[in-house]
């Protein structure tokens, strides 16, 4: 187990727009391979580069899972900060014995609650961390003390968010775009400005929609609910709004390939799947990838309907997606899975277990096929 340091308490649309014509998945995440083995050169992380002590804050969720094993596997010393309330280690579907008995007795944990900032500067300064991953940070004042801790810091990496963008009419998003200070995620956008306007080497990665095995968001999980049920989709407006999803270990190795990497020093990256995707063609990809019929789309008016404080659909209403380019440019960051392939090893290696992080709520469906009926 890890060691404990205790100190205190229809449409799948790539880049260039192409149809998704529901084609057979050549390639099954049960036959490439048991569990997640970073594959070819464009998976190899800072291979050259010397052992780092890195702090990891968070990690036992969904993104820092992944990602801490892939930095232990690089062979660095890896710390995960956390409140302890969850295990520390657990071993992920298809990752052997020995895989997961490697992992969790070099893997060590740091207790606290990063909301201590007192806490926070004493701890790690005694450590002397090398690098920081950041994968829970909402709020700027929640990272000042950490880099007040590390005066020697030697990267800052953070997880951001494409939330964090200004709506608009020019699609995709690009890292200059303009930002939203209003937006939900402004805390994420302080923090940008925070690591810049210090003597910091940052790095900043802004995923759109992430997916894949553990998600606790509802994304996948919210399309696989209704199809294991065998109920219509509701989908808002027409269903032709375009977005985008990336695969969690995809976004794990894209953190990877900017440790110590100098093209991503003060940057910022957009990272998410290669292809682009309707609502109704995430509808049919879900179905895909679980192997269940084609789906019945129901399409309605959000407008004609008051949820309350439910939320009727796991998306936002809108247009949203965001280039890749610059991280496939300059990082090499090529994502290894397609959608359809990606919902597949997100299905066969979690709901398609029975394993889920919500239950199924059908409340809001209800009221909109109720209403759907009554109309015909």
């Amino acid at each position: 187990m890890a060691a404990t340091v205790s100190l205190k308490s229809s449409l799948l649309l790539p880049s260039p727009i192409s149809d998704f014509s529901g084609a057979s998945l050549s390639i099954s995440s049960q036959t490439r391979r048991r569990s997640w083995q970073p594959r070819g050169a464009r998976m190899q992380v800072a291979a050259s580069a010397d052992s780092k002590n890195i702090l990891v804050m968070g990690g036992t969720r969904f993104i820092g899972v992944f990602l801490s094993r892939l930095l232990v596997k690089e062979g660095h010393q890896v710390t995960l900060f956390t409140r302890g309330k969850a295990p520390i280690t657990q071993q992920l579907p298809g990752e052997s014995d020995a895989e997961y008995a490697e992992f969790s007795s070099k893997v060590l944990h740091l207790k606290g609650d990063r909301q201590d900032f007192d806490f926070v500067k004493t701890s790690l300064s005694a450590k002397g961390f090398d690098v920081v991953y950041d994968i829970n940070g909402r709020e700027a004042v929640e990272v000042a003390p950490i880099l007040d801790a590390l005066p020697n810091l030697e990267q800052y990496i953070y997880c951001s968010s494409a939330g964090v963008y200004l709506k608009s009419d020019l699609l995709p998003h690009f890292e200059t775009d303009a930002v939203d200070p209003k937006s939900r995620h402004k805390g994420k956008l302080e923090t940008e400005s925070l690591l810049e306007s210090r003597d910091v080497n940052w790095t900043s990665i802004r995923p759109v929609y992430i997916y894949g095995p553990l998600n606790y968001n509802p994304v996948e999980e919210w399309f696989f609910h209704r199809l294991k049920a065998g109920r219509p989709i509701p989908v808002p407006g027409a269903g032709n709004q375009i977005t985008q999803l990336g695969h969690v270990k995809d976004l794990a190795t894209a953190f990877g390939l900017v440790l110590g990497n100098p093209k991503a020093s003060k940057q910022v990256f957009n990272i998410s799947g290669a292809k682009y995707v309707t609502f109704d063609g995430l509808a049919r990809a879900c179905a895909k990838a679980g192997g269940f019929p084609e789906p019945e789309i129901v399409h309605y008016n959000p407008k004609d309907f008051d949820f309350g404080k439910k939320k009727a659909f796991p998306f936002r209403d809108q247009h949203f997606f965001a280039s890749i380019e610059k991280a496939t440019s300059e990082l090499g960051c090529t994502p290894e899975y397609d959608l359809v392939e990606g919902l597949t090893d997100s299905y066969n290696l979690d709901f398609g277990r029975g394993t889920f992080r919500k239950e199924a709520d059908f409340t809001t469906d209800d009221m909109i096929l109720g209403k759907k009926l009554v109309s015909v």
